[in-house]
């Protein structure tokens, strides 16, 4: 048990490291932006009404793919893009470390939008963390219907496999690396 913790540690601290001081390939945004157009497709398939969102929010964040897992322990970490207008204007990397009651592992999608252009402003200010205290809308058909913007934000996710017992998004850290 104290061998997988401290591998868990490693692990995330290792992806700490890389985000830190690893640069996106700029070779990198077609496919990145091809995984976050089809997350969008699955994402309006299973609820067409979060079609406002996007149609009102200042911006928005697809993360494609969040793998999160943990043992006591836990870690999380995704790579995705920003949107302003329509167009790819950030990439966005997700890590998150995480303690106390938890197990298993998940993979699933994350969607971040902005209510106005100062919360997407501070966001893009390039290191942004999501408290304790914030929560996700986990999509389902119709989800969206009654979820509402707080604090400028609004979260979703969406499963898309895997088991884990803790489901928050408090904690997570987020680096904003700006298109030129």
């Amino acid at each position: 048990m104290r061998k997988i913790m401290t591998l868990l540690v490693s692990l995330a601290l290792t992806g700490a490291t890389f985000t830190a001081f690893g640069a996106w390939d700029p070779g990198e945004l077609e496919e990145r932006s091809a995984s976050a157009q089809e997350a969008i497709a699955t994402f309006k398939e299973k609820d067409p009404s979060i079609q406002r969102y996007f149609d009102s929010a200042s911006g928005y964040v697809v993360i494609p793919t969040v793998g999160k897992a943990g043992l006591g322990i836990g870690g999380a970490r995704g790579k995705g893009v920003l949107y302003e207008n329509g167009a790819v204007t950030a990439f966005v990397t997700l890590s998150q470390l995480s303690f106390g009651f938890q197990w298993g592992g998940q993979a699933y999608s994350e969607f971040i939008f902005f209510e106005n252009d100062a919360a997407l402003s501070n966001f893009k200010q390039g290191n942004f963390e999501l408290g304790a205290q914030a929560s996700a809308v986990a999509i389902t058909a119709g989800a969206s219907a009654d979820a509402g913007f707080v604090s400028g934000m609004a979260i979703f996710t969406q499963a898309k496999g895997g088991l884990m017992y803790e489901a928050s998004v408090g904690g997570q850290k987020f680096k904003v690396e700006l298109l030129e």
